[in-house]
């Protein structure tokens, strides 16, 4: 199989190139000049049917990062631009291409902040990540005659990057805390299910919004006690409090302070067999422990 990866120098992007390149001829979409015969050059905004044509299947991962800076108005713009506007133009292209199977990404930020337990049947949530995951999946419309995979991820696990990466070294310093109460749910999958997911849904009978987050999802502070003990450091428990979160996030702390508790459903269904189940083995897996 022929697959193609927009996205393919970010964290999932990268480590699904390298997994896939063992079984299948991967091409990766970059924004530089082409350095190999695996990468085209593409601008993120338009894609030409003829830059596609060739493949069996295209993974749809580019996007501003959510975490990456401070929310201002201009970056939430950014944030929402960058995916309706890109995934637009690769719908279109895989439309006229003829591409048979489009997986693009989305995110778990669809169910907004809540307490109730959801699945890919639940209807959309309220807040601003919630309002662009709507809008970027409703961007795959015009690939309507491919099997669409709308890849809603939770938060992805991994050293290398993410929010894992920011959060070691005050965890390794002995600072790690809860967020706010801490009773937020955290619905998170480690990287290599992440990866394995994908793969899998490049050739399952899945089609429409899959939830890519571990079976067991935890509680901010069941989560902030689990990687404490990961790294051998103690936690303090008293949370984070919102207006230290504020000054530093902005708008992304009320992302930050909320939560989902979200079930893999389709995935599931689909006969995935699941690499990390519960989150503090998985983390001591990832960190070598």
């Amino acid at each position: 199989m022929k697959v193609g990866i927009t996205g393919a120098s970010g964290l999932i992007g990268s480590a699904l190139a390298r997994h896939l390149s063992g079984s299948h001829d991967v091409v990766r979409f970059v924004r530089h000049a082409p350095t190999s015969p695996a990468e085209r050059q593409w601008d993120a905004r338009t894609m030409a049917p003829d830059a596609v044509q060739d493949l069996d299947a295209l993974v749809h991962l580019s996007g501003a990062g959510v975490g990456d800076k401070r929310w201002s108005t201009a970056y939430q713009k950014e944030i929402l631009d960058s995916r309706v506007a890109s995934t637009t133009a690769v719908a279109r292209a895989v439309q006229q291409a003829g591409v048979r199977t489009l997986l693009s990404g989305s995110a778990i930020g669809y169910y907004g902040d809540t307490d109730e337990t959801v699945d890919e049947t639940s209807p959309p949530g309220k807040g601003f990540l919630a309002g662009v995951c709507v809008q970027w999946e409703e961007a795959t419309e015009p690939a309507r005659d491919a099997r669409v995979v709308h890849l809603r991820t939770g938060i992805v696990q991994a050293k290398e990057g993410g929010a894992l990466a920011k959060q070691l070294p005050i965890f390794k310093a002995g600072v790690g805390a809860p967020l706010g109460s801490g009773r937020q749910w955290v619905s998170w999958i480690s990287l290599r299910d992440e990866v394995g997911a994908i793969a899998h849904l490049l050739t399952a009978d899945v089609r429409g919004p899959v939830n890519l987050t571990a079976p067991e999802p935890v509680t901010n502070r069941d989560y902030t006690k689990a990687l404490g003990r990961a790294v051998h450091r103690p936690t303090l428990p008293v949370g984070v409090p919102g207006p230290v979160l504020r000054a530093a996030l902005g708008g992304f702390a009320g992302e930050a302070l909320g939560g989902q508790r979200v079930l893999p459903e389709a995935l599931s269904r689909s006969g995935y067999a699941f690499a990390d189940r519960t989150v503090e083995p998985a983390l001591r897996h990832l960190l070598g422990e």
